[in-house]
């Protein structure tokens, strides 16, 4: 089997070419630093297959909705994301919900907010956004990567954070989940929409935020 070295790691996960010719590597080796997760981002609305159930959070409209294909199955409005807003590149500690492409990497079904499903945020083009902007030092990305090989996760106590999930209000008040974005960067709905949520997703779901 091929050694997954970072740049091997990163190419599949950006689904890239993971071989590349010198003058290829010299050139993404001096690039200026771009939003990567936006990139991402522009094309993540597409359902890989047309059975594909996926689900879409949209930060400007406050809605949650599950898809199969192009096909809307379930549509939750308003839902609360975090305090400080949603960007593609958030740093712990900040309250911002992260943009991006993710997937489901685990069910907490005895979480202070009723049911709590994670996503496998920080992403490695987060880690290597983090990296351009100076959020993470060289040790910090080889010590992601390090991580994720070894877990099969992504590090939750890094610079940018983790912890990231969809989750029900709890014992929370539903009028101000009703008109606040309340959260420390996770995406809630009520309890009984994290229960519908919960029993039509799995892990491996596709979940964009954007």
């Amino acid at each position: 089997m091929m050694p997954v070295n970072r740049r091997r790691f990163l190419a599949l996960a950006l689904g890239w070419p993971a071989v590349a010719s010198a003058a290829t590597s010299s050139t993404v080796n001096d690039y200026e630093p771009t939003d990567l997760v936006e990139t991402l981002l522009s094309r993540a609305n597409i359902p890989r297959h047309s059975n594909e159930l996926w689900v879409l959070i949209d930060d400007k409209e406050a809605t949650l909705s599950i898809y199969r294909g192009n096909t809307v199955v379930e549509h939750y409005s308003p839902i609360s994301l975090g305090r400080g807003g949603a960007k593609t590149q958030r740093v712990r500690g900040d309250n911002v919900t992260p943009l991006g492409e993710f997937r489901i990497n685990r069910f907490n079904y005895e979480s202070q907010w009723h049911i709590f499903i994670g996503i496998d945020y920080p992403t490695p083009p987060h880690a290597r956004m983090a990296l351009e902007k100076g959020i993470y030092s060289q040790a910090d990305y080889d010590d992601y990567f390090d991580h994720y090989r070894r877990h099969g996760a992504p590090p939750q106590n890094t610079a940018l954070g983790g912890a990231i999930g969809i989750h029900g209000i709890g014992g929370g008040d539903p009028d101000i989940h009703g008109q606040y974005h309340w959260t420390q960067g996770c995406v809630a709905v009520t309890n009984e929409q994290i229960e519908q949520v919960a029993s039509l997703v799995g892990v491996g779901t596709r979940v964009v935020i954007r």
